[in-house]
């Protein structure tokens, strides 16, 4: 860490583009902050008199709010000096406040929502009330107004925010929150845009696209890892543990997992880092990666409920919401790896369309099927879709990103 609270904080083009041994980390919190909300999606799909859909959108909005903080993150530190003390700390106070927001989560729309979104609030406050402070004020020297329209958005933003975290009306709630998070995506989208200050605009000053590549590539291995990690643990505590059937959910989960990380990084994956280091505006597709990973990321996250399912009641009554878990965590994985690829090579394989198309064909016939026969036809799509990417680049050079952004 640096000596000095005054040192500069801009990105420098001969700093490391490798992830810092404290953003590391932070990503641990969040290996914890994504089982809480897979153990919030099985309770929405496995709890009677609950409204489904209902449930899993406030979930959805819980998991946007956590991702934002973990993503606004990544882009401080691919933009930053994340050396720098004024960074640090600011990394330091967003491991604190995530780790809150996580333990608030299970209960973020009931007797815990105040304090999610007090904490919610306090870190996205606090990182930048702190690099002021630290910078005395020159955080961004060639646009001093930046700090100040980021905390314009937050303070727009905070007022639905900590409404609805006092208000009783669950579904009151949900507008709120909802009305908050999108303000809180479409200004950093948007780069804050006030009145009198204009807004930021991206490309501007230095930028770790390598750095944002390796960090958005570190989550979703993070991802994959919680589906290891909910499935291990569906696994291992329940009653007659080594069933065949109970087994086989196991497998199957593990070969989807290995099949999800072969199509992620078969080669628009693999390639990021240098598209985005070679862009011609790469804070623009570092900016469409980042949601485009988000879907993913969701995906991945659904697709660990589904098969948290399958191992607890793999030959059990299929309950018709459970598809949107076990077909659906996958088909919108491959939705956003579809768009991540278009963003890199600027073309989209016929077999993610074709894995989608898979995917939807199949519910009719699924409704009367077990748990475990629908888990495998899922695999089996996903393996179809890594065969022909097999097949595809049996032979042929690597194909290299389509610099056009």
């Amino acid at each position: 860490m640096a000596d000095t609270p005054v040192d500069p904080v801009l990105r420098a083009e001969s700093s490391s583009q490798r992830a810092t041994f404290l953003e590391l980390f932070l990503d641990l919190v969040f290996v914890f902050a994504l089982t809480r909300v897979s153990a919030r999606l099985v309770e929405d799909f496995t709890t009677e008199k609950r409204v489904l859909f209902s449930e899993a959108g406030q979930t959805l909005v819980l998991f946007l709010a956590l991702w934002l903080i973990w993503a606004s993150t990544a882009w401080v530190t691919s933009t930053l000096e994340p050396e720098a003390f004024a960074v640090q700390g600011a990394v330091v106070l967003t491991v604190v406040g995530s780790m809150v927001v996580a333990v608030a989560l299970p209960e973020g729309f009931g007797d815990r929502a105040l304090i999610f979104a007090a904490a919610y609030l306090a870190v996205q406050f606090g990182r930048i009330g702190f690099l002021m402070v630290a910078t005395r004020g020159r955080l961004v020297p060639n646009d001093p107004a930046s700090p100040r329209r980021v905390l314009f958005w937050a303070g727009l933003s905070a007022v639905p925010w900590l409404i609805g975290g006092m208000v009783d009306e669950s579904v009151l709630r949900g507008v709120l929150w909802s009305v908050a998070v999108a303000m809180d995506y479409l200004g950093f989208t948007l780069g804050w845009p006030t009145p009198r200050s204009g807004r930021t605009r991206y490309g501007t000053q230095p930028f770790g696209g390598e750095h944002l590549a390796e960090r958005l590539q570190q989550f979703l291995l993070i991802a994959l890892g919680e589906v290891i990690l909910v499935t291990g643990i569906a696994f291992s505590g329940g009653n007659g543990i080594f069933t065949p059937a109970r087994t086989g959910a196991l497998g199957l989960a593990l070969l989807t997992t290995v099949l999800l990380w072969r199509i992620y990084f078969y080669r628009a994956g693999h390639v990021l880092p240098a598209a985005l280091a070679g862009a011609r505006n790469s804070t623009r597709l570092g900016l469409s990666a980042w949601y485009t990973h988000l879907i993913m990321i969701a995906g991945i996250v659904l697709t660990g409920v589904g098969y948290e399912l399958t191992i607890t009641h793999p030959f059990g009554q299929i309950v018709p919401g459970w598809l949107i878990a076990i077909l659906g965590g996958p088909a919108l994985f491959l939705a956003g790896r579809a768009g991540f690829e278009f963003q890199v090579f600027g073309r989209i394989s016929r077999s993610r369309v074709a894995g989608l198309l898979l995917l939807g064909a199949v519910v009719p016939a699924m409704e009367h099927l077990p748990l475990l026969a629908v888990a495998g036809a899922t695999a089996g799509v996903l393996l179809g879709v890594a065969l022909l990417d097999l097949r595809r680049s049996w032979g042929q050079p690597p194909e290299q990103p389509v610099l056009r952004i």
